[in-house]
């Protein structure tokens, strides 16, 4: 790809980024500048992993072809206002913040602009990132193949339609926290039965691992799957029944629809 792609923010996220962009060789290194609050970090990350850094956002915007706003969402509109007039006209601009509408970017730049809005996850570092994305009517096929290109340097992307945004950080784009918890769960219980803490991670984080990916490509029905591990009287289903005792999917839904609605409130507080 023969563009520069800009990040204005260098957290947790941005960093599994460019992490995964740099490490795909979709571009080169240095064909991606970032800027960060804290110049101190932001050269950690300009030396770890090859990128220019910025002086500031401006510079960001004055040379990148896609933008990707990577600050948090009380920081968008500064950010924007700072912004709006130094980036090139036929730049992309994209977000990945939870609760940021493609109609508060718009109005934000009070411009025509090229507006995608995605919600990575942090798995993107080691190439297995899951992003959902939409866009605005500005954005042409050939723009989309760029940031399309983009996320699938690290990882799987879906489009969706822009009203279905909100569900997405509970299913994605914060689930690799819930699943952080699950695999610390199995670990202690490994823990409590004698097994070394090392490997009870190790253990666990690899059943997890297989288990996702026997989801993926077989294409076989979570509960099938689940069946066929069920022996009659076995382990698995007194295990099974137990976490079925104990609410364990309706818990997960529970923890879901908090995610969803505090989203929405997000969402609701940038129209």
């Amino acid at each position: 790809m023969n563009k520069i792609i800009g990040f204005i923010g260098c957290g947790n996220m941005a960093q599994a980024m460019i992490g995964g962009i740099v490490d795909s060789g979709l571009v080169k290194a240095e064909q991606v500048i970032a800027s960060n609050l804290h110049s101190n970090k932001l050269v950690e990350i300009a030396e770890r992993y090859g990128i220019k850094a910025a002086e500031n956002n401006i510079e960001v915007a004055e040379n990148a072809d896609i933008i990707i706003l990577a600050v948090k969402p009380n920081m968008y509109a500064a950010v924007i206002n700072q912004i709006k007039d130094q980036i090139k006209p036929e730049a992309t601009i994209v977000t990945i913040a939870a609760g940021i509408t493609i109609e508060f970017i718009e109005e934000a730049f009070e411009k025509n602009i090229k507006v995608v809005r995605t919600m990575p996850n942090t798995p993107a570092l080691v190439g297995e990132g899951m992003s959902a994305i939409c866009h605005n009517s500005n954005v042409k096929s050939g723009d989309l193949e760029e940031v399309l290109a983009i996320f699938e340097s690290f990882g799987k992307v879906e489009l969706i339609d822009e009203k279905l945004m909100d569900a997405i950080p509970a299913v994605s784009g914060s689930s690799p926290a819930y699943v952080y918890m699950f695999i610390e769960a199995l670990a202690d219980g490994a823990v409590l039965d004698g097994i070394p803490r090392e490997k009870a991670y190790k253990l666990a984080a690899q059943a997890v691992l297989g288990a996702a990916k026997m989801v993926l490509e077989t294409g076989i029905h979570p509960g099938a799957l689940k069946d066929s591990v069920c022996s009659p009287g076995g382990t698995t289903i007194e295990a099974v029944y137990t976490l079925e005792k104990n609410n364990f999917r309706g818990t997960v839904i529970s923890a879901m629809q908090s995610c969803t609605n505090k989203t929405k409130l997000m969402s609701n507080n940038n129209k």
